[in-house]
């Protein structure tokens, strides 16, 4: 049967899901089972391309991220794939309506990092964009099922929200894309200046994006709005984390919440939800 196949896909991309992210899949834990199921179909869609981009060393990614990106789009016109974690994307993506040009922004950011190292404003606008902003799009398309008003009016707050986790997440490996990657994200950040200030107006973009990230969050329907506060919070806790410590210290480690932190805010962030106090 193929509803075997279809589960067994779903559970592939959970897993990837869980294995990699530990914050953000303890967070999705809080939607409605069938939502939660597309989220981890997106997230393990996302987190393929991103490996092939970052990890693949001694392969040839630019064809193995080619090929990746014909295959999705072969899945998503015939509704079905041999290839489970495009296999339960398609299904996402099809039932849904998720943008096609969406997928195509992102493979597009998952392109430049195989051939750009250091960004310019522009360049950085249209990465962030491609790697996180349509992230959250694909995810608000789910989120609201159809409701093509709602989506148009929490976009930007959804855009915006994408945008802070993407950016926490460059803080967070500032080290290994530097030293490993040879990557600098951050227009015109100086990574042989470890100083407060030479962090500080990114730290100040990040706080406006969360924001404005929570503002769309309050607006979310009640079913899916605990869960994405949740991993808010969880990012917004790292973000606070680093912003304390030591810059040198940041930028020689990957910083990380302990999951019994973890486990306190997801109790906090349901009670906050329960007495309707997001």
């Amino acid at each position: 049967m193929k509803q075997l196949y279809d589960n067994v896909s779903f559970e592939l991309s959970s897993q990837i899901t869980k294995r990699y992210s530990t914050s953000f899949s303890m967070a999705m834990t809080l939607l409605p089972p069938k939502i939660r199921k597309a989220i981890y179909a997106i997230y393990g869609y996302v987190r393929v391309a991103d490996e092939i981009v970052d990890t693949f060393e001694g392969y040839d990614q630019a064809v193995l991220l080619s090929e990746f990106k014909d295959q999705t789009f072969q899945a998503i016109d015939r509704g079905i794939s041999t290839n489970p974690v495009l296999h339960c994307f398609q299904d996402v993506v099809n039932e849904y309506n998720i943008d096609h040009a969406h997928i195509d922004a992102f493979l597009y950011s998952m392109e430049t990092d195989l051939d750009k190292s250091i960004h310019n404003k522009s360049s950085y606008d249209t990465y962030i964009y491609g790697s996180a902003e349509v992230v959250g799009l694909m995810c608000l398309h789910v989120f609201l099922d159809g409701n093509q008003a709602e989506y148009e009016r929490l976009k930007p707050f959804a855009q915006k929200l994408g945008s802070a986790f993407q950016k926490i997440n460059f803080l967070r490996d500032l080290g290994h894309d530097v030293n490993e990657l040879d990557r600098v994200y951050f227009p015109g950040f100086n990574p042989n200046d470890l100083s407060k200030e030479n962090f500080q107006k990114i730290y100040d973009d990040i706080q406006h994006d969360f924001d404005q990230g929570l503002e769309g969050i309050k607006g979310l329907p009640k079913s899916v709005r605990c869960a994405v506060y949740t991993a808010y919070k969880y990012y917004l806790r790292l973000f606070k984390k680093i912003k304390t410590m030591n810059t040198i210290k940041a930028f020689e480690a990957r910083i990380r919440i302990n999951n019994l932190i973890k486990l306190r805010i997801l109790f906090s962030s349901y009670l906050r939800h329960k007495i309707n106090f997001i």
